[in-house]
């Protein structure tokens, strides 16, 4: 039997990013909240980068204290939204947001009027049934606390608050650093080395350094952490045991446990510092430009590059399509905001759409407009834009190649528009905590394709 090569792994994680780069964070996106976020519009900067806003401060003063409202406050000004959309956890094949998923993105406390508790501003994603527009929220947990602030627990392996470079814009440069971005590529932890299967992408010579900020932010000195190797597999290391990325042998502060074993109970080094960092393996891979880059990340890891240029994805005039017509070149292009033959007359055209009517043949020009109407070459661009929640974007598209004003007809870019429409629908239903009359909306002509959004786990995590 072939064995599948380990750099296999590797590609096929690469080439999911990549897509990921290409349609889960639009540059209007990053535009528009950059904008807003630079005229210290919060909220607006939010709102650009389709995150939800479910906490309010003045509920914050009044629960938690003044002090405590301050922080969240000036952290909120800080916030990227659109750089925590980058960085958020995500899951093959399509790179979706990891759903049901609770992220912490800063701890507070103890707090003025808090009885010692910590506070998290979370991030939380829908579960997948719920998941259109891809949408992220931001709220408070305090799960010790009744009241406001419950929620689902903030999960241990997918934590940004010891990463607060990848959503803080004033900590954003600290992400060279952090990812290592100075050090040789393929270097590796030599004592980490034989536990781990080679090729695909753990950042292992940044482990221990990880390891020690992890048990510092725990309260300890030393101690020993679990590092996820794969799904029931858990490596245990104490970081004052392997600090020398370059040389050493394994040592008596490496082991390798079952889940749910001796790991139980560990600090879990999170997923952010557990694998490569995506973009610089992209970059380091030519799969991806700088320019391509979010701008924060951008010039955090090639501080050097030229300036990006400013006519940029500026669209172009249509050009008219060629089709072969009864032995000729014929063209097909818009007008007045139609797809239409541009190389037949209008009573040539009437009189072909009269036969169609009656179940004759219409001419080439005017098959090719009907396919772009039912099965554009778009269709696959569309459907990631619409995965990812970029419902301009599609639209967009969808425009630039049949006219702002053409009538669909029956087909699968119809259904692709339809199904995501319903899907919104099913998010706001969600939302408004409505989700009993999800049922109403279950037929669908991609039955498949529901069942696999319906669950609340996926399979497959996209590693980082």
């Amino acid at each position: 039997m072939l064995m599948r090569p380990s750099t296999a792994n590797r590609d096929s994680r690469l080439l999911v990013w990549r897509h990921v780069r290409e349609f889960a964070v639009p540059p209007s996106m990053i535009r528009s909240a950059t904008d807003r976020r630079a005229v210290g519009d919060w909220a607006g900067a939010c709102a650009a980068a389709r995150v939800d806003v479910d906490l309010s401060l003045r509920s914050v003063a009044h629960a938690h204290g003044q002090e405590l409202a301050a922080r969240i406050r000036t952290d909120l000004r800080q916030l990227a939204p659109d750089l925590l959309r980058w960085h958020m956890p995500r899951v093959a094949p399509d790179g979706l947001l990891r759903p049901g998923l609770t992220v912490s993105l800063a701890r507070y406390g103890p707090a003025e009027g808090a009885d010692g508790d910590t506070v998290h501003l979370v991030a939380r994603t829908p579960p997948a049934w719920a998941d259109a527009g891809q949408r992220i929220s931001l709220a408070l947990w305090n799960g010790s606390r009744p009241g406001t602030g419950r929620g689902p627990h903030p999960d241990r392996r997918f934590r940004l608050d010891l990463h607060r470079h990848l959503w803080d814009s004033r900590r954003a440069g600290e992400l060279r650093t952090r990812a290592g971005a100075d050090r040789c590529p393929g270097e590796q932890n030599l004592a980490v080395e034989p536990f781990v299967p080679p090729g695909h992408g753990y950042a292992t010579d940044r482990w221990a350094d990880e390891a020690g900020l992890l048990l510092r932010a725990e309260g300890r000195t030393t101690g020993t952490v679990a590092v996820r190797i794969g799904g029931r597999r858990r490596l245990l290391l104490d970081p004052t045991t392997v600090g020398n990325p370059t040389g050493g042998s394994p040592g008596p502060g490496i082991t390798v446990a079952s889940a749910g074993g001796r790991s139980r109970g560990l600090p879990v080094l999170p997923d952010a510092a557990t694998w490569e960092l995506p973009d610089l393996a992209l970059l380091r891979a030519g799969l991806i430009g700088p320019e391509r880059l979010h701008p924060l990340v951008a010039q955090a890891l090639v501080p050097d590059r030229p300036p990006a240029d400013a006519a940029h994805g500026a669209d172009g005039d249509h050009v008219p399509r060629l089709v072969e017509c009864r032995g000729a070149r014929h063209r097909i292009g818009l007008v007045d905001g139609v797809l239409v033959p541009l190389d037949h007359d209008p009573a040539e055209i009437r009189r072909e759409e009269l036969l169609a009517a009656l179940t004759g043949t219409p001419l080439p020009c005017l098959q090719a407009i009907d396919h772009a109407h039912r099965h554009p070459e778009c269709l696959v661009d569309v459907r990631a834009r619409l995965d990812h929640g970029d419902t301009a974007g599609a639209l967009a598209v969808v425009e630039a190649v049949l006219g702002p004003d053409a009538l669909l007809r029956p087909g699968a870019l119809q259904d692709e528009l339809e199904t995501a429409a319903l899907r919104r629908i099913r998010h706001g239903l969600f939302r408004a905590g409505l989700a009993g009359r999800i049922n109403a909306l279950a037929r669908r002509p991609d039955q498949h394709r529901l069942r696999r959004e319906r669950r609340t786990h996926p399979r497959h995590a996209l590693p980082r």
